[in-house]
């Protein structure tokens, strides 16, 4: 049993890194929206929107890769949750997850949480060019 908690604690630590990754790549979103906002609106220049857009859409794929993989690594954690007895091979082999259809990179770059704040930095920097035009 001790064992077993100490590979769920490894893979927890994973989860808590991906998840840390992801915040810190939303942070980095809202500055570079942000500074980006203010060149657009005190500078005057109206070309800076599709610049901001461009690392933002790179941000929004990045970011649904780290869920992507937080979700695959919580899959291997409810799987070696429900281990019968107290072995454990300690493997943090996430590629039996890969197969469902709902464990995508895809799925995850587009879920809801993830398409409401990208999506919504992408449309408040495109509708702020058109404001200003």
């Amino acid at each position: 049993m001790e064992a077993r908690l100490k590979h769920l604690e490894f893979i927890q630590g994973v989860v808590n890194r991906l998840a840390a990754n992801s915040f810190r790549l939303k942070g980095w979103t809202v500055v570079l929206v942000s500074a980006g906002v203010v060149l657009l609106v005190r500078e005057g220049h109206p070309d800076v929107a599709p610049a901001i857009m461009g690392p933002v859409a790179v941000f929004w794929g990045l970011d649904g890769y780290f869920l992507w993989q937080e979700r695959l690594f919580r899959a291997l954690y409810d799987h070696v949750r429900q281990i019968d007895g107290d072995g454990t091979d300690f493997s943090m082999d996430i590629r039996p997850f890969k197969t469902s259809r709902e464990r995508t990179w895809l799925c995850a770059t587009f879920s809801r949480t993830l398409v409401a704040f990208y999506g919504s930095m992408i449309v408040f920097a495109g509708g702020l060019v058109l404001f200003l035009n």
